[in-house]
Formats: C-alpha cells, structure tokens, sequence
C-alpha cells in the first residue's frame, strides 16, 4: 500500500492510498473554494447523559446529486469533483459538511472504489483489503488527536438509510467521547466480569454463538453471526476468533482473510430478497474500544473490548421497511419480527453458488 496525503484548496486533508507502490499523486485541486465554515457543537442531555452534535451547516450539504455532478468521482476535464486525480484505488478526505469538527472532532469520507455504479460487496478481495488497511490508518492517525476519544468507521448503503450520494463511499466519525453505545456495552462487559470472576463477556457471547445455530459462515480466524437478541430484521455481527480491541490489533492472517468472508457476507445480503429487491439497504459499523480512560467502567480495560462489525438491513420483507416507530424511537425497546434463528437459516440458504 502506498499513502499519498495532500490538501484541498479549502485546506482539507485528502489521502490517497494505493495498490501500487509507483502510484503518482500530484493533481492539484483548482476548484475556488472558500475555507470550509463550520458551527459544530457538542450539547450534552442533563436526563439521558449522552452527547448531540448541533450542526446547522449540514442543511446546506449535496443532496442526491446527478451522476455526471458526483462529487466524489475522479476530477476529469472541466468537471472538478473533491478528489482532484483522474483515478484512485481508495481515497479519504475530510467531510466538506462535518457533524464533528475541531474541538468538537473529525469528520472523515472513505471512497472505496472510482467506479461510480459499484458496490462494496463488488470490489475485488484485494480492494477490499486496501479499504481495510485504509480503515486501520485513519484509526491509528486519528486516535492521536487531542480531541478524539473513539473512532468509529461506518458504511451507510441505500436511499432507505438516507444516504444522499450514490457513490459507493462510507465515513469516519472521530468522536471526543465515548459513545452511548460503547459504553453500554463497557458496562456490561464490567458487570459481567465482576459477576463471574473475570470472565469475557464478549469471549463468552462469541462461545455461544460458535455451539449454536444461528452461525452464517465462519472462516479460520472471523465468524458472523446472527446475534440472540437482533434488534434489526437481518443483522449479522462479524467478529474476529482472537479477540482483539481495535483494527490495529488484528493479525495478518486476520487481515488476508477478512476480505474474503466480508465480501461473501455483503453478497449474501443482496440475496436475502431475491434479486427483484437487490440492492439491499444496509449499515455496516465497526465497533472499537474508546482510546480515552475506562475508569468509569469499573475495571473493564481496552483489552477486554472485542472489535466487531454490525451489518444490518432496515427492509424485514419484500417491500417493506421496519421503521422505528413509538417503542424504538420513544423508549428504545425494539421489536424484531424476524427471529434470529429464522434470519440466519435465510443467510445461510443465499449463500454464493
């Protein structure tokens, strides 16, 4: 892999990481941009003791572009977009319109592909493995912000989810503290702990799993699975076998064989309705130990977060969506209408010919 950062002509960052080592990455940005303005702020509830990032910028952000306007396609002729090279392999570079921003964090775009009309789950295993190595490096370099507490890599896929550029991208949030739902399960992972001497929570959650039948597929050092208690119609968790906190710790065997098992899950996902209903909206989100302090969890370590993917889909039949309604939104118990066992018997029955 080869790492080439430059800048925007708004000063943002954009890094370019490539497959080949030869790779020159000199295009200047000609667009006349202003410096980016941003009003993010972070407002803390007194009841609920989470965080809200105030970010009225955001109202002016693109909205479903046309495809020959994509902002995130290479530049080519006249048409300037916010990468300024003709071509990339993978491509981050700072969100024009943040949610988090300086003190308040950092915001960042992945592009995974130049191809406009791809997918995640059509990259080849050795692009999917760049986004990996992409994915760990801005992990590592963001961590080291004064300002960061965790970072958080997501892909939102589908109009149904709200994205609003079809370009086959996802984000980087870089919060400046530990997320409602990280700490919910650092408080678990604490209270199990206590309650059993010592033991994993997630070592024993991942041990469950492996002896039961809602199991996807499982590889040498990565298995998915549906989890006995999915808030989501289809929602598979992706966990490493040797249990590790963050991307930066996982392994090269790890890392060889993660392409492999993603992109075949993601394939699966476009299955589940059959191909009348494909592409399926989907979130897919990593989930990484807090670099903060943990002494509010009450000897819980980073060590003792297991990294993991979420994928799940908002659609829990053909031509519906499950919306989060009175119960999810109002009091945050959800109802599932597919039970877990049921969803994945269904992923395992869509698996590739």
């Amino acid at each position: 892999m080869k790492k080439t950062s430059t800048r925007l002509a708004d000063g943002r960052e954009l890094i370019y990481y490539d497959l080949r080592d030869d790779s020159v990455r000199d295009a200047t940005d000609r667009r006349p941009l202003d410096r980016t303005v941003t009003t993010s702020e972070i407002r803390r509830d007194p009841l609920l003791g989470d965080s809200v990032a105030i970010a009225s910028h955001r109202q002016g952000r693109t909205y479903h572009p046309p495809a020959d306007e994509c902002p995130l396609c290479p530049s080519e002729g006249d048409r300037l977009s916010e990468i300024p090279d003709s071509s990339y392999d993978v491509v981050v570079f700072e969100n024009r319109f943040p949610s988090l921003a300086g003190d308040s964090g950092r915001c960042e775009v992945v592009c995974f592909t130049s191809d406009h009309n791809a997918s995640f789950g059509e990259l080849t295993e050795e692009q999917a493995g760049l986004v990996l190595e992409a994915w760990t490096d801005r992990t590592s370099e963001l961590s080291h912000l004064p300002s960061v507490e965790q970072v958080f890599c997501f892909e939102n896929r589908g109009a149904e989810i709200g994205v609003t550029l079809q370009h086959p991208h996802g984000q980087i949030y870089a919060y400046p503290f530990t997320t409602p739902r990280t700490a919910l399960m650092l408080r678990s992972a604490a209270a199990h702990k206590e309650m059993t001497g010592g033991e994993n929570l997630f070592d024993a959650v991942l041990e469950r799993e492996l002896a039961g039948e809602r199991v996807v597929l499982e590889g040498e050092h990565w298995v998915a699975f549906v989890p006995y208690a999915a808030h989501w119609p289809y929602e598979v968790h992706l966990y490493p076998k040797r249990r590790v906190p963050d991307l930066l710790g996982l392994d090269e065997g790890a890392r060889t064989e993660f392409p492999q098992v993603y992109l075949e899950l993601l394939r699966r996902f476009d299955r589940i309705f059959g191909e009348s209903e494909a592409p399926t909206p989907y979130i897919a989100a990593w989930h990484q130990a807090p670099f903060g302090a943990l002494e509010e969890f009450d000897g819980v370590v980073r060590e003792d977060f297991a990294l993991h993917l979420e994928l799940f889909t908002i659609r829990r039949t053909s031509g519906k969506l499950k919306f989060l309604a009175g119960s999810e939104s109002g009091m945050n118990v959800f109802i599932n209408d597919v039970p877990p066992e049921r969803a994945a018997e269904r992923l395992r029955e869509v698996a590739s010919s």
